[in-house]
C-alpha cells in the first residue's frame, strides 16, 4: 500500500490524495507538518532531505515534490488519459503543472497567509493588496484559456494538470475578498465538482 506523509489540510498533500482517488489507489496517510509532527524531525528528513511535504513511499522507494508525485502515480498506473506518453502531448500537460507550482503558487502566498492562516508576519495591507491583485491576474489567465478550451485547462479532457490547477482555483475562491467575475473559471469549478476526488480534497478539503 502507498504511504503518504503530510497533514491532510496541505494543498500539496491534497494533490496526491485527489490523484489517488482518481486512480482508485488505497493509501495510508501519516501526519507531518501543519501543527502535527515537525518536518524538521530527523525521522522526516530521512524521507525528504529538504523537509517539505508531501512524501510518497511506494515499494521501498520515496518520492517528493507534489507535482512529481502526481505524474509518477499517473504513469505508474498507465493512465495515458491523465498524462500522455507522447512527448508533445505530455508537454502540453506539464507546462501547466510547472506554471502552477512556480508563478501561480507564489502569487497567493501573502494574501493566503494573511486572510486564511491569519499569520501575523503577513499583515502589511499594501503587500496583501498586491498579492491579491497578482493572484487574481493569474486566475484571469486561466479564465481566458478555459474560454478557449471550453472544457479543461489543457483541452477537452481531464488530466493531471487539472488536479493541480483545480486546487489552485479552489484556493482563489476560498480567499474572503472581493473577486472579479470570471465565468469560465466558475464553469470549470462546477465541472470539477462532478468528480468525487475534487469534492473530497478540493471543495470540502479546506482552502
Amino acid at each position: 500500500m502507498l504511504t503518504i506523509h503530510g497533514y491532510k489540510g496541505s494543498i500539496n498533500v491534497r494533490k496526491v490524495l485527489w490523484t489517488c482517488a482518481e486512480l482508485g489507489l488505497p493509501f495510508e496517510r501519516i501526519d507531518w507538518g501543519g501543527g502535527t509532527r515537525p518536518v524538521t524531525d530527523p525521522e522526516f528528513r530521512t524521507l525528504n532531505p529538504v523537509g517539505m511535504i508531501p512524501v510518497l513511499e511506494d515499494g521501498g522507494q520515496t518520492f517528493w515534490e507534489s507535482n512529481s508525485i502526481v505524474r509518477y502515480l499517473a504513469a505508474r498506473e498507465g493512465r495515458d488519459d491523465l498524462l500522455p506518453t507522447g512527448p508533445a502531448e505530455r508537454a502540453q500537460i506539464e507546462k501547466w503543472m510547472d506554471w502552477q507550482v512556480s508563478d501561480f503558487n507564489n502569487s497567493w502566498r501573502t494574501v493566503f497567509q494573511a486572510t486564511i492562516r491569519k499569520n501575523p508576519q503577513f499583515q502589511d495591507e499594501a503587500q496583501i493588496a498586491a498579492s491579491w491583485k497578482q493572484f487574481c491576474g493569474m486566475v484571469e489567465v486561466l479564465d481566458r484559456e478555459l474560454a478557449r478550451t471550453k472544457a479543461y485547462i489543457a483541452g477537452p479532457h481531464f488530466t493531471c494538470a487539472d488536479i493541480v490547477i483545480g486546487l489552485s482555483a479552489h484556493r482563489w475562491k476560498s480567499i474572503p475578498l472581493d473577486r472579479p467575475s470570471l465565468p469560465s473559471v466558475e464553469r470549470y469549478y462546477d465541472l470539477l465538482c462532478e468528480r468525487e476526488g475534487f469534492r473530497l480534497f478540493g471543495r470540502d478539503g479546506g482552502p
